[in-house]
C-alpha cells in the first residue's frame, strides 16, 4: 500500500514538473509552440514518460494555463488580497505584477499577456479558459477600485472599468518594455506612473 502511494505521490511530483516546466516553455515558444520532444529534453524524461501524463496536446495546454493561474494568484493576486482594502490593493497588485517580472518567474514575461494575443483568435476551451482568467484578474482590480471610492480614497467620480483597463494597460506596457529591454528601472517608472494615476504621493515602492 505504501508502495502505491509512493507511485502516486512520484507521478504527481512529476507531473507538476512537466507543466512548470511548460509554463517557462510557454512564455518564449508560445502554447502552440508546446511540444512533447522539447518537454522531454528539458526535463532530461522520455517522451513516453510525458505522454503518459497527458492524452493529448490540448490536455497539457489546459494543464499548463491552469499552473501558469496558481503561480499568477500566488505572486500577484495574494500579495495584493493581503494589504489593507481599497487604494493600497490598487497599488499593491500593481507592484505585486511589476515585482512578479522583475524576479524573471517565466523567461518571456508574463505567460497571460502572450497568451491573449496568442490564443485569442483560436476558438476552444484552451482560449476560454485564458478569457475567464483575465476577466477574473480585471474584475479584482475593478472591485479593489470600487472599495477604495467607497471608501472615499478615490473621487465619486472615477468610472471603475475605465480605471481597470488604464491600470491593466500600464501592466501590458511594462510586460513588454520589460521583456524587450530587461530594464529593471522600467518597473520602478511603472510603479510611480500607477501612483500618479491614483494620487498615492509615496515615492517610495512596495517592491
Amino acid at each position: 500500500m505504501s508502495s502505491d502511494r509512493k507511485q502516486r505521490t512520484d507521478g504527481v511530483r512529476t507531473r507538476e514538473a512537466i507543466v512548470r516546466e511548460a509554463v517557462s516553455l510557454a512564455t518564449v515558444d508560445g502554447l502552440e509552440g508546446l511540444s512533447i520532444g522539447n518537454l522531454a529534453h528539458a526535463l532530461d524524461m522520455s517522451k513516453s514518460g510525458i505522454y503518459a501524463h497527458f492524452g493529448s496536446k490540448q490536455d497539457l495546454q489546459l494543464a499548463t494555463v491552469d499552473e501558469a493561474a496558481r503561480i499568477f494568484h500566488s505572486e500577484v493576486i495574494e500579495p495584493a488580497l493581503a494589504a489593507p482594502a481599497g487604494l493600497d490593493q490598487v497599488v499593491a497588485v500593481c507592484d505585486a505584477f511589476f515585482d512578479h517580472l522583475g524576479r524573471r518567474t517565466f523567461p518571456g514575461g508574463c505567460f497571460f499577456a502572450g497568451a491573449v494575443l496568442e490564443m485569442g483568435t483560436r476558438p476552444g476551451p484552451v482560449k476560454e479558459q485564458i478569457a475567464e482568467f483575465q476577466t477574473g484578474f480585471t474584475a479584482v482590480i475593478r472591485q479593489f477600485v470600487v472599495t477604495a471610492i467607497d471608501r472615499h480614497q478615490l473621487p465619486d467620480d472615477v468610472d471603475p472599468d475605465a480605471l481597470a483597463f488604464e491600470l491593466n494597460g500600464i501592466i501590458l506596457a511594462t510586460n513588454a518594455h520589460f521583456v524587450i529591454h530587461q530594464d529593471p528601472a522600467v518597473l520602478e517608472m511603472a510603479k510611480q506612473v500607477v501612483r500618479r494615476r491614483v494620487g498615492v504621493t509615496t515615492t517610495t515602492s512596495s517592491g
